[in-house]
């Protein structure tokens, strides 16, 4: 038999029986009995069962609905483009980062001018809201990389209209290979790996170059990626480089198939993998982190958390399966050299990967066939995904951005507690935002209204539940929260 247990405002469902402690004691409430010392004050109605512990102030947290103009956005996202695109990129033969660079027709050089030309198109077409370019560098000799070799990123950069120094980016890695990760002159199609994700920069880039963020957006397609991270790790240095404010980032790399290995389909769950402790987290901030218990709050979770907010709807089709690591087993992305700068960063990727698809030679084996082809690839499903980065890229641009030196007054022990920020300086600011969950919530269960002021005592322990601050405009759209540390 199963039970149903309350959890916040869902029910979901849980085990025969679940044990509550009380004095020391434990009462086993499953099956209509009750045994132990608080027997007597459950029959009697005054013991109150429902576990919902610590009570505190605010009103629930809710997801943010999308408004009308990203509702029409979305509907603008083209399947029959996305599917174009990937099988556009898979007639180059090979992307091999070490391929051709001058041939016109084949290898990672016509690759990367047709990506240039195609972004440059819809850029021609914004009004000027969009400008595209190439950042290229030569890469010397290296892991995996055996010559001198120019390395190009291709960008689409939308100019924030507020605050344009504020950006959020999106990248998909245009670079592919087979078995051997240094043959550069067999077919290596990377339909799936990952023309997908360079599909959905460039179907979001378009379709987001004919409105007006307020912060500044960059639909990167990124190269070197299966050689060791070349391209996303030149890009991030330049953008640390700037001192650009980079506050979220999202790599699209495998996101184009439903289909599992064994042949199950899953079309609306997509994989979001946020590292819990930051990649460049310091001795000092290690220390901190233990003793406050922030393992769940790195800016990568909350980055993810407003994902699931704004992206996990009807309108994007799809469910967000956060993943609490920062990559898959024996595998990395191109959002690490962010995270290893400290930008908030995460990883998208199908719900079950086929790995015949993947890193293979084109090949059959016993009537199976091997190599990333596009025949594996559900374009409908791809355009899902980039519905859900296209939503993601809106709400945050268009809020306010993440409040800054957020803090938690620990100057003395009371069982009240005090949180402290900077202002914003975004124009149409409307009120922030504290929130808080139990300790063994994932995400943010209560919401109470701090209005303009950058202070606000909340009577709740600090020590039983988790805080953060958000920031919201005048037309309800949030910021990621910030956690809190603590000051005296």
């Amino acid at each position: 038999m199963a039970e149903y247990t309350d959890k916040g405002d869902s029910l979901k469902r849980g085990s025969t029986s679940r044990r509550v402690f009380l004095a020391g004691s434990a009462t086993t409430v499953g099956a209509g009995l009750f045994t132990g010392p608080v027997e007597a004050a459950a029959a009697a109605g005054s013991l109150d069962l429902s576990d919902n512990w610590p009570d505190g102030p605010g009103r629930r947290n809710r997801p943010q609905r999308p408004d009308d103009q990203l509702r029409v956005m979305l509907a603008e996202v083209d399947p029959q483009r996305i599917e174009d695109t990937v099988r556009k990129l898979v007639s180059f033969g090979t992307r091999h980062t070490l391929s051709e660079q001058r041939n016109p027709t084949r290898g990672i050089g016509a690759t990367r001018d047709w990506i240039f030309n195609t972004l440059s198109d819809y850029a021609a077409n914004s009004e000027g809201r969009m400008t595209v370019r190439k950042q290229a560098y030569l890469q010397q000799p290296a892991s995996r990389i055996d010559r001198p070799t120019r390395i190009t990123n291709v960008l689409a950069r939308i100019r924030g209209s507020v605050r344009p120094n504020r950006v959020y980016v999106i990248s998909g890695h245009y670079d592919s290979r087979v078995t051997d990760v240094m043959n550069r002159t067999s077919d290596a199609p990377g339909a799936d790996d990952d023309a997908s994700g360079v599909a959905v920069s460039m179907e979001v880039a378009r379709v987001l170059s004919m409105h007006q963020p307020e912060a500044t957006i960059v639909l990167a397609a990124v190269a070197g990626e299966e050689q060791g991270l070349y391209g996303s790790t030149h890009m991030a240095q330049i953008f640390e480089a700037s001192s650009a404010d980079v506050q979220g980032m999202f790599t699209n790399d495998i996101v184009g198939s439903s289909t599992a290995d064994d042949g199950t389909r899953d079309r609306h769950s997509l994989r979001l993998f946020a590292e819990g402790v930051p990649t460049n987290e310091s001795a000092s901030e290690a220390d901190l982190r233990r003793a406050i218990g922030g393992e769940n709050d790195s800016p990568a979770r909350q980055l993810a958390r407003l994902v699931t907010e704004v992206a996990d709807n009807r309108a994007t089709g799809m469910r967000i399966r956060v993943i609490y690591r920062r990559d898959r087993y024996l595998r990395g992305g191109d959002h690490i050299p962010f995270l290893e700068r400290g930008f908030p960063a995460g990883r998208f990727t199908e719900p079950n990967e086929n790995f015949a698809h993947q890193h293979q030679d084109v090949r059959m084996e016993n009537g199976q066939q091997f190599g990333d082809l596009p025949q594996f690839c559900d374009f409908d499903y791809i355009a899902r995904v980039a519905r859900v980065n296209a939503a993601t890229l809106y709400s945050l641009a268009n809020a306010p951005g993440t409040p800054k030196n957020v803090h938690v007054d620990t100057a003395a022990l009371t069982n009240d507690t005090t949180l402290t920020w900077d202002a914003n300086s975004e124009p149409d600011l409307d009120h922030y935002e504290v929130v808080w969950r139990p300790t063994l919530e994932d995400d943010w269960t209560h919401v109470v209204d701090a209005g303009k002021a950058t202070t606000k005592t909340i009577n709740l322990s600090k020590d039983n539940v988790f805080f953060g601050v958000r920031a919201v405009d005048s037309d309800g759209h949030r910021s990621p929260a910030a956690f809190p540390t603590p000051t005296s």
